[in-house]
């Protein structure tokens, strides 16, 4: 088998993980979906998917390999995400903080640019770098083909990812009326969120280097 179940359920568990802590993908699409309604959610959603698909083919065509040339290159993307991640942690956290489920109102904007958007936000993403770039890796037999298993891999991340960002599309408005008329359940949410996201921070923080 080119690959291993356990690493189909391994990228699926922290693709559903990354997926389900609030970061810019998920701020972005239930901005849009509370403001403008489900259609521009989805539209914007088709920018994000888009935007998996480019970085599966610059990991499939070499993005890992970089940091077995370049070591250093992995310490700053490291260090990046995690100070990233703890920024979005303290944003979540402090006083007067925002729920991703309780975004400021935004502008309704043209379909193509609500793609555009999504694609941007997603390229721009550090979470979906850092996973294609360091955690990815890590689920590879370099016993095997690597460009074939990172297709597989890839694809499976983008399955999860997709599928978890359409419900916040198609729940996002639902979800907000429901957080909106219940303050207690809107800071528990916002609590929760703020320190799964500290936790990823910390863990990435003192993440190693994948081996080669």
């Amino acid at each position: 088998m080119l690959v291993s179940w356990a690493a189909v359920l391994g990228v699926a568990l922290v693709e559903l993980g990354m997926a389900l802590t609030p970061g810019p993908n998920m701020v972005h699409l239930a901005a849009r979906s509370i403001s403008q309604g489900t259609r521009a959610g989805l539209v914007a959603l088709s920018g994000t998917a888009v935007g998996f698909v480019v970085y599966l083919a610059a990991a499939a065509f070499g993005l890992a390999a970089l940091f077995a040339a370049v070591p250093a290159a992995f310490l700053v993307v490291k260090t990046a995400g995690a100070v990233y991640l703890g920024y979005l942690a303290w944003q979540m956290l402090r006083p007067g903080g925002r729920s991703a489920f309780d975004p400021a109102e935004v502008a309704p904007i043209r379909p193509a640019r609500l793609f555009g958007m999504g694609l941007v936000t997603n390229l721009l993403n550090p979470k979906i770098a850092l996973l294609y770039a360091a955690i990815l890796p890590q689920f590879i037999d370099a016993s095997k083909p690597v460009w074939s298993q990172f297709l597989v891999l890839g694809a499976v991340q983008i399955v999860v990812g997709v599928t978890v960002n359409g419900l916040v599309v198609v729940s996002a408005g639902r979800l907000a009326g429901f957080l909106r008329t219940r303050p207690l359940a809107m800071r528990v949410q916002r609590w929760v969120s703020g320190t799964v996201l500290a936790g990823f921070a910390v863990k990435l923080a003192v993440e190693r280097q994948p081996a080669a």
